[in-house]
């Protein structure tokens, strides 16, 4: 059920595997088993359900009958915005095991079903090719690369897979709550469409990638610590589509509004959380600091004669290793 270049890259290296215990994780659980890749699991507990236990007592399970590491964090309670919260901690979580463990790949269970449903959600709020395109098979990430190896298949193909050979799995009822955004635009929108044009979905995201190609420059983003900087194509494009994702990575969205502004303004804030200057042919995105901060004379006059952004200066002075990358590059 994999594709062939997925299984390449998934051979031989070290895969971190998100799993919940859900059909579409538990499917790619074995899928990969029967494939012989080697990975571990990881899971978090957020502790709203009772089910969340039995979850968790699962993938102990699975992990130790198939020899394998289960990671298990278990979240802390979450009071408000919990989709979006929660998406950061899970991948806070991951990322700390991808660095303490040294792995290579991170494996998601997303699959044709939500990327049509995001594709669908970024096209109401208004979106170009490069943000409908969605979700990508293999994407680029700070020291590992996010793998999504269902994301040609539907969920009704998985849920064959598991009947078929009788492996247990477990539905989250919170998938049924309609006043979930995502929810609603699944329940009323993607599915009925996939039910009745699956085929031609599929064959419209295969010319959809083709085009992402030749549309969209792959550009190199390196990184000091919490910045983030890459030297811009001159294409407006492709310099916000890469700025949004190094913002994905750190799990903010770009709104539509903020897109706008970055076409326009050399310098925009967005979130109140990351501060994007564009200067001398380069673009860097870091953290934003709102609260006043009070620098040395010394500094802030090297700063003036370099004629670094003012809203940049205050992360500058407490990265130095980012400061003297910035000095190299607008010297």
């Amino acid at each position: 059920m994999l594709e062939n270049s997925t299984l390449d890259s998934l051979r031989d290296k070290k895969n971190l595997l998100a799993f919940s215990g859900g059909a579409d994780s538990t499917a790619l659980f074995f899928i990969l088993i029967n494939n012989n890749i080697k990975f571990d699991i990881a899971i978090v507990d957020y502790g709203i359900r009772e089910q969340s236990k039995e979850e968790v007592h699962y993938a102990h399970e699975l992990a130790k009958r198939h020899n394998l590491t289960c990671h298990v964090y278990k979240a802390p309670k979450i009071e408000r915005n919990f989709e979006s919260k929660a998406r950061e901690i899970r991948y806070k979580f991951f990322e700390e095991l991808i660095e303490k463990y040294h792995y290579e790949n991170l494996l998601t269970a997303h699959h044709l079903g939500d990327r049509f449903e995001w594709m669908l959600m970024q096209f109401c709020k208004g979106a170009g090719c490069a943000e409908i395109a969605g979700m990508q098979k293999f994407q680029k990430r700070a020291g590992y690369t996010l793998i999504r190896p269902l994301l040609h298949l539907d969920k009704k193909e998985l849920l064959v897979y598991l009947h078929a050979n009788k492996i247990q799995h477990f539905e989250d009822e919170t998938n049924l709550d309609v006043d979930i955004k995502r929810n609603e635009f699944r329940h009323n929108h993607s599915l009925p469409l996939i039910e009745k044009y699956l085929d031609g979905i599929k064959k419209s995201f295969e010319y959809i990638d083709e085009d992402r190609k030749s549309l969209i420059e792959e550009i190199e983003i390196k990184t000091v610590n919490e910045l983030a900087y890459f030297k811009s194509s001159q294409n407006k494009r492709a310099d916000i589509y890469a700025i949004d994702k190094v913002l994905k990575s750190k799990l903010y969205m770009l709104s539509s509004s903020e897109r706008e502004f970055l076409k326009t303004e050399t310098t925009v804030v967005v979130g109140r959380s990351f501060v994007i200057n564009q200067d001398r042919g380069f673009v860097f995105i870091l953290p934003y600091n709102s609260e006043e901060t009070i620098l040395p004379k010394s500094f802030k006059e090297e700063c003036r004669i370099l004629k670094i952004e003012p809203k940049l200066r205050p992360y500058l002075f407490k990265d130095e290793k980012a400061f003297l990358k910035i000095k190299e590059l607008l010297h």
